[in-house]
């Protein structure tokens, strides 16, 4: 049941971040909700492969190049979902950031 809250949540904060954050567009719910699993699924089989690889340039920047990683996993998302769309690095990094800080939010609310 959580994770379908969390899914729901994901979608409410992608089509917020989408209608507050120029250069970000999501064409409908269904986008959104398409998004949120998309980026759960990456987020699950993608990205512990990208970390592994990288390991060695996380550490050097002290955990840093794990936000470039969420960035990278959102430009995949944005490749992959045809209502979605970001204009390039730099506000897939913002958005993934303020993704992030939303679904930290709600993980708090809910006492994970």
């Amino acid at each position: 049941m959580k994770t379908l809250i969390n899914i729901f949540f994901t979608t409410i904060f992608v089509m917020l971040i989408a209608h507050l954050m120029p250069g970000v567009r999501v064409d409908s719910f269904m986008s959104a909700l398409l998004v949120a699993l998309v980026l759960g699924l990456l987020n699950i089989f993608v990205k512990p492969i990208l970390v592994f690889f990288t390991f060695p340039i996380t550490i050097f920047t002290l955990g840093l190049f794990l936000l470039v990683i969420n960035a990278i996993i959102i430009l995949i998302t944005d490749a992959l979902v045809d209502g979605f769309a970001i204009d390039g690095f730099l506000r897939a990094l913002l958005f993934s950031l303020i993704l992030s800080f939303c679904q930290a939010l709600i993980s708090a609310i809910q006492g994970k």
